[in-house]
């Protein structure tokens, strides 16, 4: 990709809107409603938290497939604090908008593999044979604006005068004045810390960046804990034994 060719997707995708999703969860409202029919509901309040069949109560969300019982329990919500961590769930996120977060799990492994396992060093150096290569791989999903958004931001991390996971981490909200929320309708798409991140990251080069995709960003990876109340994965993720998710 040439200076010039970088130049044109920075501007291009820097006014890109960021696409539905459920509740600032990464996931779209077909994959909330269709969570009703994979678990029996527990409440009666729209969105509470459900039992599964396996005796476990959930957030809706992680009932719906058995990819998302896997991500709800043991990644979603678990801190991850480093560059190449980071970097993945920013292109996943990015990939994502428009789409089923599923859709994207599904993937996972074809784009780690695509991607060089998202590290920075090497993305950046792709050039327009990879992109080309890229838009033929059907392990990912091939949108030439989300792959070349990648690579921009691979350079731009590299770039960074602050290490990625200090950026990112610098923005968490404070705990103490987050209400802990029972349905999913008490989750916020948006909070004022993710709307700061995403200026950061602009600011910094990053594109296909905005608050709700930072504030994504910011549940997937532990800045926040938005488990429902009711949720048996909330205090483990919490507690001090949380996983740190690479």
């Amino acid at each position: 990709m040439s200076d010039l060719g970088v130049i044109l997707v920075m501007l291009d995708l820097a006014s890109v809107e960021e696409g539905p999703v459920a509740a600032g969860v990464g996931v779209t409202d077909g994959d909330v409603e269709a969570s009703a029919a994979a678990g029996g509901a527990d409440d009666d309040r729209a969105g509470g938290a459900r039992r599964g069949s396996d005796g476990l109560v959930r957030c809706p969300w992680g009932l719906s497939a058995a990819d998302y019982v896997a991500y709800h329990d043991e990644e979603w919500g678990r801190p991850v604090r480093d560059t190449v961590g980071l970097f993945e769930r920013l292109s996943l996120e990015a990939f994502q908008s428009g789409l089923s977060w599923l859709t994207i799990l599904r993937k996972r492994a074809g784009f780690r593999q695509a991607f060089a396992g998202f590290d920075p060093a090497v993305v950046a150096a792709f050039g327009e044979p990879d992109v080309e290569r890229l838009l033929l791989d059907a392990s990912i999903v091939r949108n030439r604006r989300k792959i070349e958004a990648t690579i921009v931001n691979a350079r731009a991390i590299l770039a960074l005068a602050t290490p990625l996971e200090e950026l990112i981490w610098s923005f968490q909200p404070d705990p103490a004045a987050r209400p802990v929320p029972r349905t999913l309708a008490d989750v916020p798409a948006t909070v004022p810390e993710s709307v700061a991140l995403a200026k950061a990251l602009r600011k910094a080069g990053l594109v296909f960046v905005g608050p709700t995709t930072g504030y994504a960003l910011m549940q997937a990876c532990g800045l926040v804990n938005d488990h429902l109340a009711d949720c048996f994965a909330r205090d483990a993720v919490a507690g001090p034994s949380a996983l740190v998710i690479g």
